[in-house]
């Protein structure tokens, strides 16, 4: 079954027509906001649509165009670090899950999101575990939060080129590991992250 045969399957075992797909991106780096995209796809297909974990930097930022020009509607929520810190990353994750869709510009009657959990909306919702590998609408999603956050830690690496951040996205490499224990924490490191690795 592919991406899009799936999402019509959805939509049959629910009895709806205008669906939402929802992904997160940035849950594991040391640093950084954490990224959710919804997205409203037409009934026009989009060829490669496929999980951003399983594409190419080019390849996903292609397919972001194409989403951008052909979805019905998408939108991008973000929770930030302070948010993170505050909540922990799991419930800042369903906030800005939750920003996403209620920043969407058309009506829409179901939402279905990546993983085993779902932020608290309004409308129904339900979690698909794996979900970006098997609806077109998550995977959309996913590709749309991947490039939006890639796309803010390649600014903050501007802002603090010492740690790399355009080359990492914050995530705990060993140039990023080597550039803290040089520099310390930016501020927009998540220091409920770096407990073990740095005393804060």
């Amino acid at each position: 079954m592919s991406l899009y045969e799936y999402d019509n399957y959805l939509r049959n075992r629910d009895n709806v027509k205008v669906i939402v797909g929802v992904d997160e991106a940035g849950r594991g780096p040391l640093a950084g906001d954490v990224y959710a995209a919804a997205v409203v796809l037409s009934d026009d297909s989009i060829e490669g649509l496929n999980d951003s974990k399983k594409l190419s930097d080019k390849k996903r930022e292609k397919l972001y165009e194409f989403i951008r020009m052909k979805s019905i509607s998408y939108s991008v929520g973000i929770a930030s670090v302070d948010e993170i810190e505050g909540l922990n990353i799991l419930n800042a994750s369903m906030l800005a899950m939750k920003r996403a869709v209620q920043a969407l510009s058309c009506e829409y009657e179901i939402v279905y999101i990546d993983g085993n959990k779902s932020p608290d909306l309004l409308i129904p919702s339900k979690t698909i575990v794996k979900g970006d590998a098997l609806s077109a609408s998550i995977a959309a999603a996913s590709i749309v939060a991947k490039v939006s956050r890639d796309e803010y830690m390649t600014k903050m690496d501007g802002i603090y080129p010492e740690y790399g951040f355009a080359k990492h996205k914050g995530y705990g490499t060993k140039l990023h590991f080597e550039m803290i224990k040089k520099y310390g924490i930016c501020p927009i490191h998540r220091p409920s992250f770096l407990k073990k690795i740095i005393s804060l």
